[in-house]
């Protein structure tokens, strides 16, 4: 029980209090760093959803260059957190890189918000017709795109760091009494309601209020979150870069392949090259061929008298070493959450099935077709506070110390809830076409049948359970089995997981419209949904899930234990 009240103790630690004045970090400066994401993901969802129609409308763009165009901001979004975790990680750190992408997403927002208020930022056009009276000139497409240009910059600097500069804020004390993974927990809760937020309150805003209000909400929402973020400054933790990563884990690769030759035993009396104050002894015997980069052939030519290697090229320490073997070990257990990316990706899909069925909750009340990825969000949210303050202080009280899931376990359970998902909507879809035929819609993809779309929240509601328990467990258990040097890039992993789903997504999808819609007949993915085999289609999606699930329960066996196991 002892554990059990340190844990509520840290968590009723007031904000920027006077009695801890002159400490650092702890559980007060978290809902600053929070807060800040929070708002980022809110403002540029926010602005999202609408941006096709401002593009057209207001800039005269066709829809094919500016969907291509919104893709690729997209795209660049969600690639720039990994470039900012390997600079926050190896160069500026943490609190500097998130201070930089604050800022940076700030001055983007604003000068898409200017783009409203000023006349002449853009071509006039007629809002009726989408048609412009002229092309944009060079400056206003500069305005345009150095805004879009500035939010990604500044989503790369925000995601990459936030994660990790939180639990730069926790001491041991907080990790041991359970705060860290509450804080994962809050984390995503946090930023996945603020995402919910922002693709029904910004849109709704920016629908009834106009493009000055619509984009002016989410500007003056990211001031606020970039002046708390450096309001709590005197009282962050801000952890100095030790080593330069990216370079260091070149240096075993480049070392370990010039001594390639040389032989590594105990019993010939190796000695193995450490870090002053290091509590290694040996390297660790898996990836062995690597251990060979920090061997001492002459501690007289290859050491300075500081004990320093003369050239880190050809001598690393023992560190390094295990630092990429880490790296490199927890690849497996990464590449599992891919399916669950692919999983997730189908929600375009789900929006088709929800537009052919009956939404409406009233007879005077229709759930927009485009809102049931809303219901996923919620569930997400849900479970977070049903597990958080609920079950685990539940559970605590009942065995007197702090009691969690293990992130493995969370990740396990997390991948086989997504089959149990996918299996739910291939069922909802076989009985949805099934009626769709039989009420003779077959050639009228656009009629609604007689079947209540609510029959697709269980799929929702259980994805939810599984993002909620695979993305927190993926991030919780990255960042206590990678060294701290490597924190940002441990916080991005989950993210770059994602962003290699919606590739195999792309090529998935992409074989089964060539395999199945070849010789004249109609493929799975037909654009007429009731001609289609979605639900076979779904099937093939769960098949492939059931595998992973096996494929990760072999990687988990094969990792061994976690760190904060191993004791």
């Amino acid at each position: 029980m002892e554990n059990f009240s340190e844990m509520e103790s840290v968590m009723e630690e007031p904000l920027l209090s006077k009695k801890s004045s002159n400490a650092k970090g702890g559980f007060r400066t978290l809902p600053f760093i929070i807060a800040n994401e929070a708002f980022e993901r809110l403002a540029s969802l926010g602005l999202m959803p609408n941006m096709i129609l401002y593009l057209t409308r207001e800039y005269g763009m066709q829809t094919a260059g500016a969907t291509n165009f919104l893709l690729l901001w997209s795209a660049v979004s969600n690639f720039t957190p990994f470039i900012g975790a390997v600079l926050a990680d190896s160069y500026v750190g943490r609190y500097s890189m998130i201070a930089f992408g604050s800022v940076a997403s700030l001055l983007g927002m604003i000068l898409l918000w200017i783009t409203t208020l000023i006349p002449l930022s853009k071509p006039l056009c007629n809002q009726l017709t989408d048609s412009c009276d002229n092309s944009p000139t060079a400056l206003q497409v500069l305005i345009l795109h150095s805004s879009f240009a500035l939010m990604s910059i500044g989503a790369g600097g925000i995601r990459s760091s936030s994660l990790a500069f939180g639990v730069d804020q926790l001491s041991k004390r907080d990790k041991d009494a359970g705060i860290q993974e509450s804080y994962f927990s809050w984390y995503y809760a946090s930023v996945s309601m603020s995402s919910l937020i922002g693709l029904t309150v910004v849109v709704y805003i920016q629908d009834y209020m106009g493009w000055t209000v619509g984009f002016g909400v989410p500007a003056i929402l990211m001031l606020i979150a970039t002046l708390s973020f450096f309001l709590a400054s005197p009282f962050y933790v801000m952890a100095e870069v030790k080593r330069n990563m990216l370079s260091g884990l070149a240096q075993v690769l480049v070392a370990s392949y010039k001594n390639r030759f040389l032989q590594s035993s105990t019993e010939n009396g190796t000695y193995y090259h450490q870090e002053k104050g290091s509590d290694l002894v040996m390297p660790t015997e898996n990836l062995r061929f690597l251990n060979k980069a920090c061997i001492v052939r002459n501690p007289s030519q290859d050491l300075t008298p500081e004990g320093r290697a003369r050239n880190p090229w050809n001598l690393c320490t023992m560190e390094q070493v295990e630092d990429l073997k880490a790296l490199v070990k927890v690849v497996p257990i990464w590449s599992t959450g891919i399916m669950m990316g692919v999983n997730m990706s189908q929600g375009s899909f789900l929006v088709l099935e929800a537009s052919s069925m009956d939404r409406h909750i009233t007879s005077n009340f229709e759930i927009p077709a485009g809102s049931f990825v809303s219901f996923m969000i919620v569930s997400l949210v849900l479970w977070v506070v049903i597990y958080d303050r609920i079950l685990v202080p539940v559970a605590s009280k009942i065995r007197g110390y702090p009691v969690k899931i293990g992130a493995k376990k969370k990740i396990g359970i997390g991948l086989f809830t997504s089959c149990i998902s996918i299996a739910s909507l291939a069922i909802v879809e076989s009985i949805r076409r099934k009626i769709a035929i039989e009420q003779g819609y077959s050639d009228k993809a656009e009629a609604v049948v007689k079947m209540s779309a609510l029959w697709l929240l269980p799929r929702q509601i259980l994805n939810g359970l599984a993002e909620s328990l695979t993305v927190i467990g993926q991030s919780e258990f990255f960042l206590t089995e990678l060294p701290s040097s490597m924190s940002s890039l441990a916080s991005t992993l989950s993210g770059l997981g994602l962003s290699v789903a919606s590739l195999v997504a792309s090529l998935i999808l992409s074989v089964v419209d060539r395999v199945t819609g070849g010789g004249g007949h109609e493929s799975w993915v037909s654009s007429n949904i009731n001609k289609g085999h979605y639900d076979t289609y779904y099937s093939l999606i769960c098949a492939l899930c059931l595998l992973n699930s096996v494929y990760f329960l072999y990687c988990s066996k094969s990792y061994g234990p976690c760190k904060d196991r191993r004791k």
